[in-house]
C-alpha cells in the first residue's frame, strides 16, 4: 500500500492518480494523514485491495510530507560505516548516536528549501514511520511496528551543529524545511527486502551519494528496540535511519549546498524527494 498527502487531504496512490481515502471510506478515516497511524492496522486491511478506479491525477504541487505533526522524530548518526570513516570517527561503533530533528523542520517533497548560510550540507536518508505503539520492542518485531517507509534529508547547518562546547546536532539540523520527507508512504510488505534498498542523492543532476541500506550498522528492526527500551514509540514517530558517505563536510575540500540548486533524494522502491535550494536573504527579499 502506497499512501500520501495530496492538497492536504489523505489519500491512496498508485503512479499519478489519487484515491481520497476519507470520501472512498464514507467518512470511516478522517481526510487529516496524521490521524491514520493511531488505526494503521485497520487502515491497512481496509486498503488491502481497495479498487482505485475512482482515482483522479494529480500533480507534484499537490503533494505534501506524509507526515507533518509526528510526537517524535529521531534521527541516526554515524550508521554506515563508510560515513563512519569519512567523519573521522573511531570504526568500532556499539550503539547509534541519536539526536532529533523539531517538527518545525518537516516540509513536502517537493518545496524550496531556504538555505541559512553557506554551509547546509545533505544526507539522504531511509525514514521508518511507526504504526503500531511499543515499548521495549524486541528487534525480532520490529519490523511489526513500522507503518511504512519514505524518503528524508536530514539537512544540516553544520556551524550550528558543530558549535561548542559540545555539539548542537538538533538545532543545526532543524532549521525551517530541513527534513524534506516524501513523496509517498509505502508500507512494509510492499518491498520485496526492506533491509536492502538503495539510496542516493543528486545535486543538478550530479550523484553525491550512492548506497544500500543493508550496509546500515544499525538496522531499522535494530533501531526500533534500541530506541523502545527508552522511549515509548507511538503511532506516526518518524526515525531517520542515518546517511551513507558522500556528505559535503567529508570532502576534501568540504563542498556545501549552493543557492539556485535543486536536491533530488532517492529510495528505491519509494521515489524522490525534489528540493529547490535557495538563499534565505533571498527569499526575504522577494517575500
Amino acid at each position: 500500500m502506497r499512501m500520501g498527502r495530496i492538497d492536504g487531504r489523505l489519500a491512496l496512490l498508485h503512479n499519478d492518480r489519487a484515491l481520497d481515502v476519507e470520501r472512498a471510506s464514507n467518512g470511516k478515516f478522517a481526510a487529516e494523514p496524521d490521524r491514520v497511524f493511531e488505526r494503521w492496522d485497520e487502515f491497512a486491511q481496509w486498503s488491502e485491495g481497495r479498487s482505485l478506479d475512482d482515482a483522479v491525477p494529480f500533480a507534484p504541487a499537490q503533494v505534501g510530507a506524509p507526515v507533518l505533526r509526528p510526537s517524535q522524530v529521531f534521527a541516526i548518526g554515524l550508521n554506515y560505516q563508510a560515513h563512519v570513516a569519512e567523519a573521522g570517527v573511531p570504526p568500532k561503533i556499539t550503539s547509534p548516536a541519536v539526536f532529533t530533528k523539531f517538527v518545525t523542520s518537516i516540509t513536502g517533497p517537493y518545496d524550496t528549501v531556504m538555505l541559512p548560510s553557506d554551509r547546509v550540507d545533505w544526507e539522504v536518508e531511509l525514514v521508518a514511520v511507526i504504526g503500531r505503539p511499543g515499548h521495549r520492542v524486541s528487534e525480532k518485531d520490529g519490523w511489526s511496528h513500522v507503518a511504512g517507509l519514505t524518503v528524508g534529508q536530514d539537512l544540516s547547518e553544520r556551524t550550528v551543529q558543530l558549535a561548542g562546547p559540545v555539539p548542537q546536532f538538533s538545532l543545526g539540523k532543524s532549521y525551517p524545511g530541513f527534513s524534506p520527507i516524501g513523496p509517498s508512504l509505502v508500507s512494509v510488505d510492499e518491498f520485496a527486502d526492506p533491509d536492502d534498498l538503495a539510496l542516493s542523492c543528486a545535486l543538478d543532476g550530479e550523484v553525491l551519494q550512492d548506497g544500500r541500506t543493508k550496509d546500515l550498522i544499525f538496522s531499522v528492526p535494530e533501531l526500533v528496540a534500541r530506541l523502545s527500551a527508552v522511549v515509548p514509540l507511538v503511532p506516526g514517530d518518524l526515525i531517520f535511519t542515518g546517511t551513507p558517505s558522500g556528505v559535503g563536510m567529508g570532502r576534501n575540500p568540504e563542498r556545501y549546498l549552493p543557492p539556485g540548486g535543486t536536491l533530488v533524494s532517492t529510495v528505491e522502491g519509494i521515489g524522490s524527494l525534489t528540493n529547490r535550494l535557495v538563499a534565505e536573504s533571498s527569499a526575504h527579499d522577494t517575500a
